[in-house]
Parts: structure tokens; C-alpha cells; sequence
């Protein structure tokens, strides 16, 4: 059912040395969530605009990937995170029902 809360999840795991290059999120009706799990401690960091952070476990990073984002692992070990796609919280409950989830 497209008004439910969640539209997506899933886990990403990201080895040291990779870059994912600028780009853009296909839609504006959705935030990204990401919870870290295993981080290393420096060398993982996520660009959305002119914002640069980086993931702490047990910390949720929230942002809308309609906007320019990129990601650097530049650590010596594995970074996991857990992945929540959620509606936009200006969208109405008729927008959910009406808009496929992506």
C-alpha cells in the first residue's frame, strides 16, 4: 500500500577505497534514513549540498536525496548501514495514496 510509511529498506555495505560520484535521488517526495552499524572510525563520509557529515553508529543521518549527494569509504574496514526510505512529511495523505512509492 503506497501510504504506508516505509518504502524502502535495506542494508548497504561499503568497502574501503570507494567513491560513489555526485548525483541526484529520482524524486522529492521521500527522505532517506541512514542508521549506522559498523563505522569506522574516520574516513566515511556522506556530502548532500554543501553539508559533509560523518555516519556514527547507533546515529541516524536524515536527508533528501533530490539533492546533490556523494560518498566517500575512505577507511581500512567495512562501513554497514541500515537504509529507511519515508514519505516527505509535507506530502498529504492523498499524495501518499496517489504517488508510487519509489
Amino acid at each position: 500500500n503506497s501510504s504506508n510509511t516505509f518504502l524502502c529498506i535495506k542494508f548497504s555495505v561499503m568497502q574501503p577505497g570507494t567513491h560513489v560520484w555526485p548525483h541526484t535521488g529520482p524524486t522529492n517526495c521521500r527522505l532517506r534514513m541512514h542508521l549506522g552499524l559498523v563505522i569506522p572510525k574516520h574516513g566515511c563520509k556522506i556530502r548532500c549540498t554543501n553539508d559533509t557529515r560523518e555516519w556514527e553508529e547507533g546515529k541516524v543521518l536524515i536527508f533528501d536525496d533530490s539533492f546533490e549527494h556523494e560518498v566517500w569509504q575512505e577507511a581500512d574496514s567495512y562501513r554497514l548501514i541500515f537504509i529507511v526510505d519515508v514519505w516527505h512529511p509535507e506530502l498529504t495523505q492523498y499524495q501518499r495514496q496517489t504517488l508510487s512509492p519509489i
